[in-house]
């Protein structure tokens, strides 16, 4: 393998990436290679079987859908640049390129936490009001939630990100990362950003802590009426389906406070890549593990494709 370059030419980073001080990098890239083609081939299911089987054209699935086109977008963003330095022996990334990752995954990220918390109300909504549930989470509503969940995180990606290039940045090009991520440029800013980044920890509030205390409100709503219910197998059934959403934003938001909200001297910049890992390859792998694994329509919908 060739030797990792340390040279930029105009206007590239270096990225150090995840094998720069790793013994045996080959067994982890070819660890990552196989997640990243579970991650495409579970979540390309997913999106195939809720299209194809009718009995999945409900506002749950429709949704679980949006979740899997975003884990799609994710891996597709990072693992094929990845492979390509690894593979190359180059870890330069483009200016143009740096700033598509930076949109991308920015965007992402934001819309994911949204449409979790656009999940939780759904199932608040089948769970509570049961006889509204078609009312409250007819078409038109469910597309004016999806995209608005798309919009509102584009619009904070671009305001972020555009501020973000414009900044002077130092000499060094380094980037102590595997992909383009706001907090790692801001390390090579030859600037105070003190007040840029009480702007990207307002922003973090509104897209993380603000939709988690939603989540916390609608399970809460959600066990008291499901406490409340007579049936035993109404009960298991609808704890079975709250639990894989439950997962996934354990998941997900467990890794995002870690980053996010911990003060940076209780993580390292090692630390940092590897929780990233597990929201850019991890969990977009697992996503549709665990829904299909703990779910009996999807399983039911697997059986009927692979029968064809």
């Amino acid at each position: 393998m060739g030797r990792w370059t340390n040279r930029t030419t105009g206007t590239d980073f270096v990225l150090l990436g995840l094998f720069h001080n790793i013994k045996a990098p080959n067994i982890l890239f070819s660890l990552f290679f196989l997640m990243f083609l579970i991650t495409i081939l579970g979540n390309i299911m997913m999106l195939t079987l809720i299209w194809l089987d009718s009995r999945l054209h409900t506002p749950m699935y429709f949704l679980l859908s949006q979740l899997s086109i975003m884990d799609l977008l994710y891996s597709s963003t990072f693992v094929p640049k990845i492979a390509i330095d690894f593979l190359s022996g180059k870890n330069t990334i483009s200016f143009i390129y740096c700033t598509t990752q930076l949109i991308l995954f920015t965007a992402i990220i934001g819309a994911e936490c949204l449409l979790l918390a656009v999940m939780a109300y759904d199932r608040y909504v089948a769970i509570c009001h049961p006889l509204r549930y078609y009312i409250l989470m007819r078409p038109t509503v469910c597309a004016f939630l999806v995209v608005g969940t798309w919009l509102g995180a584009l619009f904070n990606a671009l305001v972020h990100v555009i501020y973000t290039l414009n900044l002077p940045y130092c000499a060094s090009r380094e980037i102590h990362h595997f992909f383009c991520e706001i907090p790692a440029l801001l390390k090579l800013v030859c600037a105070d950003t003190s007040h840029f980044e009480n702007g990207l920890y307002v922003s973090g509030v509104v897209f993380t802590l603000i939709p988690i205390s939603y989540i916390m409100a609608s399970y809460g709503q959600i066990f008291s009426t499901v406490l409340r219910l007579e049936s035993i197998i109404g009960m298991r059934k609808a704890l079975a389906t709250c639990s894989s959403h439950m997962i996934v934003l354990s998941l997900f938001y467990g890794t995002a406070i870690f980053k996010y909200f911990l003060p940076k001297a209780y993580h390292t910049a090692e630390q940092d890549e590897v929780v990233s890992v597990f929201y850019t390859i991890v969990t977009p792998m697992l996503n549709p593990l665990i829904y299909s694994l703990r779910n009996k329509d999807v399983a039911q919908a697997l059986r009927k494709f692979l029968g064809k």
